[in-house]
């Protein structure tokens, strides 16, 4: 990776179209207006309509003539993930971001009734490029990216405990979530692989990155004193969130990136640049990967025709 890779370094994105899910705030948000700066036409695939319209317009102030528009989706709720893919307006997808996603919740479940933290962060995620893989195929050199984190490293998925139903704690629950990305990245790649597809799936991570992830569970539970410390890390500790965005946008746009690739930040997997970035033997588990894959088949009911297990 070329040292000091930046924003200024993504390649010319005119005539792509990428989706953003998350593209309301933060690392998403950035990475939505970075596509659309370099001349890609960027859906904003965000849950709440008033934040992901201002989010269009923020882009479009700072990128007069930016090709962004808010596309509703709410990865907690399999139906709108559905409408979503039903309603995309475009015949091609080239870069799919895995972006949106939330920490450290109390105890909750989605309109499916999955856990909230599993359902939003990997099934809502599984089940919206399963529903536009045809798209993604029919696109050449199209990229699926999801953002995990360093947190993956908290745990291991529980196979017979995916929704945490046992005993959930909201770190360990969080870590799952994260796993569970990687692992569809590693099976996805490898099932394109098989496929003969030149779809490249990778993810990112953006280390520790100022966003309105760190404080959401806190301020659900309205723990003021926590809340206090998160946003203390954020001011003093986090890298900003232009920073935190580089790794997904590397994997997006950078050429080579190669399939089943984790990018994040160098320094010690906290800041700095995109590079590689160590990852969790666990998250490279092929026997994992493919029963995590089946799980979600049949958590989601959606398939993905065309790729060979």
């Amino acid at each position: 990776m070329t040292q000091g890779w930046n924003a200024s370094d993504i390649p010319d994105q005119s005539g792509r179209t990428a989706v953003v899910t998350g593209a309301n705030s933060g690392i998403g948000l950035v990475t939505a207006r970075e596509l659309a700066r370099r001349g890609a036409r960027v859906l904003l695939a965000c849950r709440d309509e008033r934040r992901g319209k201002e989010a269009e317009s923020r882009i479009q102030a700072a990128v007069p003539g930016a090709r962004v528009e808010f596309a509703p989706l709410d990865l907690a709720d399999l139906s709108s993930v559905r409408e979503f893919a039903t309603a995309y307006p475009s015949d091609r997808l080239d870069l799919l971001i895995n972006n949106a996603g939330v920490m450290a919740l109390p105890y909750g479940r989605t309109a499916d009734g999955f856990e909230t933290q599993f359902g939003v962060n990997h099934l809502g995620h599984f089940a919206l490029a399963g529903l536009l893989l045809p798209k993604l195929l029919d696109t050449p050199g199209a990229r699926v990216v999801s953002v995990s984190s360093a947190m993956h490293a908290a745990s291991n998925i529980d196979i017979g405990d995916l929704n945490s139903e046992r005993n959930y704690r909201r770190w360990i629950a969080y870590g799952r979530s994260k796993t569970a990305n990687l692992l569809f990245v590693h099976e996805l790649a490898r099932r394109l692989a098989a496929s003969g597809s030149d779809i490249v799936a990778a993810a990112a991570h953006p280390g520790y990155a100022a966003t309105n992830l760190q404080t959401a569970g806190v301020r659900m539970e309205n723990r003021k004193a926590a809340e206090r410390v998160f946003e203390l890390g954020n001011r003093i500790v986090a890298q900003p969130a232009s920073s935190g965005a580089l790794p997904t946008l590397y994997a997006a746009t950078a050429p080579g990136v190669r399939p089943d690739s984790f990018t994040g930040p160098k320094l010690l997997g906290w800041r700095g640049a995109p590079a590689p970035s160590w990852r969790a033997r666990w998250t490279l588990n092929d026997v994992a990967g493919e029963r995590l894959w089946v799980a979600s088949e049949q958590l989601t009911g959606v398939t993905w025709p065309g790729l060979r297990s």
